[in-house]
């Protein structure tokens, strides 16, 4: 997980609000808050790419200067988390962040993908 733009206590909590989701969905969740190279979800796939194991994770990419969002499923989340359920998650964390709440955006981003995408 990549999140240079949170703090020191702002990472731990989040990474406890992580465990907590994946706990629920039984998915692995990855985050990266950082510039996107290129196109974002180009970038963003690449990233999901590399998971251990990307057919049961989601990755959210988020670049904040760019304004962009990005969430990329593996196939077997994508059984139980539509493409309507992740553009939900979207605006929920954009609401926060245009808002300047990075960390309030992410928590409840992660939490309600733990909760759409359970079993």
């Amino acid at each position: 997980m990549s999140t240079t733009a949170l703090n020191a206590t702002e990472r731990a909590a989040l990474d406890v609000i992580i465990r907590n989701a994946e706990q629920a969905c039984r998915a692995e969740i990855s985050v990266f808050v950082g510039a996107a190279a290129g196109d974002a979800r180009q970038f963003s796939t690449s990233l999901h790419n590399t998971l251990v194991l990307p057919a049961r994770s989601v990755l959210i990419m988020v670049d904040p200067d760019k304004r962009l969002v990005e969430i990329v499923t593996g196939g077997h989340v994508r059984e139980r988390l539509t493409d309507e359920e992740s553009r939900q998650v979207v605006a929920t964390m954009t609401g926060h962040f245009a808002a300047g709440d990075l960390f309030g955006g992410l928590t409840n981003g992660i939490e309600q993908l733990g909760q759409l995408a359970k079993d």
